[in-house]
Order: structure tokens, then C-alpha cells, then sequence
């Protein structure tokens, strides 16, 4: 099958997928492979009243996960961290207090930076909990340490740390603290100096905390959580925080993971280890340093459909393709394509790809 057929396929099978479903009400799709000589970009639905386009800010919810995990790494490279640190190391006494009591004994201070990042802390998820609260109650605000205290006092860890994988906002939220900790200013501005400026992400920002280099003249994208409009949860943006607060249209999203595959943001080693240090999360993915990993299994997914990346609730993923150097970022902006945007993503794009035949 020739490119032209390839881009062809994979865009047909986009737009039916979003023009059957009247839960999406907008979506967005880019594959991008020089290897192939494949450069698409799709966007279908609307905005309000403003047509879907490829140039719009997206939020790709928890894929902002991998953007903090890199900050770490890179924390780690300059020699600022050890991912076997104590988080007590950075953390505060009283943030730190009664942090993980599982089964009546005091984990807190077994907690390392790893078990965050891989999501093996054993800690609870705040994020759901409060998420219900504030779509209930438009008025209410948690800061991202509030946050924390709250599961602290309403929550229990399920494990003690490195038992296994539990995925938690919450250790994301520690890690914003712990960046913000390092050093010494605002968790955004770390993303905004260490990715988004050096790769000239010009539209990319944290949202609720900062602002882009170049305002878009597009809308944010908009998405839906449990049939609640994300944009109409004010307090969404302050725990979204180190757990999947970024915005951005899809051509910074593809410069962030060119940056990354390409060891232009962390060596080698250290991308080797953010995907190797991991945990079974499903039975078909693995899970690293907020990086997902297809687990190869033949017949069920054969090794040639290998790819890693991260993805987000609202249907959101940012994938590499190594057999391809294929890059696939998108989007279909609903919470019930929280398991079905990545099933979609395998079965009709990763499948789609010449050398994946």
C-alpha cells in the first residue's frame, strides 16, 4: 500500500469513527513519519460554533504526565536528584505526616521518586474524588498540596510502596511539588524553561498556571468528563497541575516527542530507563516513567505493533512507533474513550503502517 493510500485509510477510518459516535463531539489525529514520508493531520467536529482544526491548543489530559516525568529525568541528569531519593528529602515535615499509613504502619518515609513516577507509591487518587466534587459544586478550589491533604484525611493507600502499580494522580502532584522544590520556583516554569521554551513549543502552557509565548487565535479544543463540559469545571486547571495540565496544538506535541525519541531532552540512557524501570499495569501494557508500553503477546498483539508514549482520559494519546519511526498524537475529547482511543490507535493506525504488515 502506497503512503497516499496509508493516509487515506487511517483518515477515513478517523472520521467515520467521530461522525458515528454522538458522545465526540470533537476530535483530532496526527501521524507524522519521515521514515514513510507520512504527515497527517485531521480534525473533525467543532467547537462551539468554530470548526475543528489541526492548529488548536488540545488538552490531552494525563499525556501532561510525561512532560513532568521528563522534567524529573532531566533533574536527575544535571545531578539534581536520584530517582532513589526519599521524596521525605524534599518534602515538608507536615506534608509528609501520616503521608501513607497502610494497615496501621507508616510507609511515608519508604517513598522514593520512582515510585512516583512509575506509579508504585501505593498511594490513593485523589484526583477522581474531587473531580465529582467540583463538577457538583462549580465554587470549589483545591491547590494541588490542598489536594493531597485531602486524601491524606478522606483516602487510604492500597499498597505499601513498590508493591505494585496503582495509577494515582497524587504522585504526580508530589512530583510537581518536588520540581518545584529542586528548583526553588513555580512547577510550570520548569516546563516552560526546560521543554517548551528550548523546543519553541510557542502555543504550549500549563493551564490555570501560565500562559502561552504566542497566544493561538483558535479555542482550546473543548472535551467532556463524565458528560460534564471540562471547561465549565473551574477547578479542573489547579489539580491538573503535574498530572496532565498541559495545552498545546498537535505540532508542539509532535516537537516534544521528536525531542524525546531523539534524546534531545534526556541521553539515552536515561529515556532507556524512564521505559525499563516499569510496572505491569494491564495485561497488554507496562508502565515506566508515565510512559506506556504495549506489552508484545503473539496472536493478541504481535510484536511488529509494538510502540510506547502516554496516554490521557479523555481519549488522548502521544505514541512512538520504532518500527515505523512513526509519531501518533490525538485526541477524541471524551472520558468513554478513555481504554477505546487507544484500542482505536492500534487497531487503525499502528495496524495501518506499511512495515507493520
Amino acid at each position: 500500500m502506497d503512503r497516499a493510500a496509508v493516509q487515506s485509510k487511517i483518515e477515513n477510518a478517523f472520521r467515520r469513527q467521530v461522525r458515528k459516535d454522538d458522545r465526540v463531539k470533537n476530535a483530532y489525529l496526527l501521524v507524522y513519519s519521515e521514515e514513510l514520508g507520512i504527515d497527517l493531520r485531521v480534525a473533525e467536529g467543532q467547537t462551539g460554533s468554530v470548526e475543528a482544526t489541526t492548529d488548536q491548543p488540545l488538552y490531552l489530559a494525563s499525556v501532561g504526565k510525561l512532560f513532568t516525568a521528563t522534567v524529573v529525568s532531566m533533574l536527575y541528569e544535571s545531578g539534581e536528584l536520584s530517582f532513589h531519593d526519599k521524596v521525605s528529602k524534599y518534602l515538608d515535615a507536615e506534608l509528609m505526616d501520616g503521608l501513607h499509613i497502610h494497615k496501621g504502619r507508616d510507609y511515608s518515609d519508604e517513598i522514593e521518586i520512582r515510585h512516583l513516577l512509575n506509579q508504585s507509591s501505593g498511594l490513593y487518587d485523589a484526583f477522581w474524588p474531587l473531580l465529582e466534587k467540583m463538577i457538583e459544586d462549580p465554587t470549589l478550589r483545591f491547590t494541588p498540596r490542598e489536594a493531597v491533604e485531602w486524601g491524606k484525611e478522606h483516602l487510604e493507600p492500597e499498597a505499601k510502596p513498590g508493591q505494585k502499580h496503582l495509577y494515582t494522580d497524587t504522585n504526580y502532584w508530589l512530583l510537581g511539588m518536588i520540581v518545584e522544590a529542586i528548583t526553588g520556583g513555580p512547577f510550570h516554569e520548569a516546563l516552560h524553561r526546560c521543554i517548551f521554551d528550548p523546543l519553541e513549543m510557542k502555543h504550549a502552557y500549563v493551564q490555570g498556571y501560565s500562559e502561552p509565548a504566542v497566544e493561538s487565535e483558535y479555542p482550546v479544543a473543548s472535551f467532556t468528563l463524565d458528560d460534564a463540559d471540562g471547561a465549565a469545571i473551574p477547578g479542573l486547571p489547579g489539580i491538573d497541575y503535574a498530572g496532565g495540565g498541559v495545552i498545546a496544538p498537535l505540532d508542539d506535541y509532535l516537537k516534544f516527542i521528536q525531542a524525546l525519541v531523539n534524546h534531545r531532552l534526556v541521553n539515552a540512557d536515561t529515556l532507556n530507563l524512564m521505559l525499563s524501570d516499569d510496572y505491569r499495569s494491564y495485561p497488554t501494557m507496562r508502565y515506566g516513567y508515565a510512559l506506556w508500553k504495549f506489552v508484545t503477546i503473539p496472536l493478541i498483539m504481535p510484536e511488529k505493533y509494538y510502540c510506547w508514549g502516554c496516554a490521557g482520559a479523555t481519549g488522548a494519546f502521544l505514541f512512538y512507533h520504532p518500527r515505523t519511526e512513526s509519531h501518533i498524537i490525538g485526541t477524541f475529547n471524551d472520558v468513554s474513550y478513555m481504554a477505546k482511543g487507544l484500542r482505536w490507535m492500534v487497531s487503525n493506525v499502528v495496524r495501518q503502517l506499511p512495515r507493520a504488515e
